[in-house]
């Protein structure tokens, strides 16, 4: 699955990613500094009259939740942080994780994101200039996670993964488990794609085989899983979720699956 994060930036899964990450967040941050780990940063800023352009995702994601009424709160929330990047209207800019996140840092916050590649490791320095307390760091984050983690106890790590590699999955489990044995109290969210049953049950298999910690599942299907070529979903698989994250998931799910999906769409929380 060729899965670039600017080609597909503000499409449905990014809403329903970055409205949790951003709760998950706030809800961190009720208990003091946080520590924030992104395994898979991207960009940080993304000009939607780019290659997202082309993909048109955006125009039946971020566009549409802009344009929407009676956004319920979680959903408000991420609408404000889009329209605070654009000034003069309209939905030219879409924050990635890094801005996102950055932009909600508080002093005595930090944040880390890792990016592979080299001239989009560029543009994440770039995007988090600004932003005291974040950095942007070259290299792989499946490995360099595990290294920050050891600095940090109860950090909030986001695995994002391009899933255009085999071992993604493995990774990301594997990942996660390294972490939650390292620190206990980390709060690991990993995003998915949702194709079909087979691969995304396989993941959670592999998950809860390197972790016995609490996990929540957070699925937003906007079509049946009837085409594995497709992307017809996704989730946001949490371990260690905070207390409230039932609630927060089931209310951005059920906005997205509701008022972007097709007859049929569905979302569902569930504990593993």
């Amino acid at each position: 699955m060729n899965y670039r994060h600017s080609f597909h930036a503000g499409n449905f899964a990014d809403l329903v990613k970055h409205a949790l990450v951003l709760w998950l967040l706030r809800a961190r941050q009720a208990s003091g500094a946080v520590r924030v780990l992104d395994t898979h940063a991207g960009a940080g800023l993304y000009d939607l009259t780019g290659d997202a352009a082309r993909s048109r995702e955006a125009e039946a994601g971020v566009a549409r939740l802009i344009a929407a009424g009676a956004r319920p709160p979680l959903i408000e929330a991420l609408a404000s942080e889009v329209a605070g990047l654009n000034p003069d209207g309209g939905v030219r800019f879409y924050p990635g994780s890094p801005v996102l996140i950055g932009r909600t840092l508080r002093p005595g916050d930090h944040y880390v994101g890792f990016e592979l590649r080299e001239e989009v490791a560029g543009l994440l320095r770039e995007s988090l200039r600004g932003f005291k307390g974040a950095r942007g760091e070259i290299g792989d984050g499946y490995d360099l996670v595990r290294t920050e983690a050891k600095q940090a106890r109860g950090a909030l790590v986001l695995i994002d993964p391009p899933f255009e590699r085999p071992d993604d999955y493995l990774r990301a489990a594997e990942t996660a488990g390294a972490i939650l044995n390292t620190d206990p109290g980390a709060i690991v969210a990993i995003w998915t794609p949702l194709k079909d049953l087979e691969t995304f049950d396989g993941f959670l298999r592999r998950l809860a085989a390197v972790t016995s910690a609490p996990t929540l599942v957070a699925e937003a299907r906007l079509r049946p899983l009837t085409d594995p070529m497709k992307m017809n979903g996704c989730a946001m698989v949490v371990v260690n979720p905070p207390e409230g994250t039932d609630a927060a998931a089931s209310e951005i799910c059920g906005w997205v699956a509701g008022t972007l999906g097709d007859a049929g769409a569905k979302a569902e929380v569930w504990r593993v």
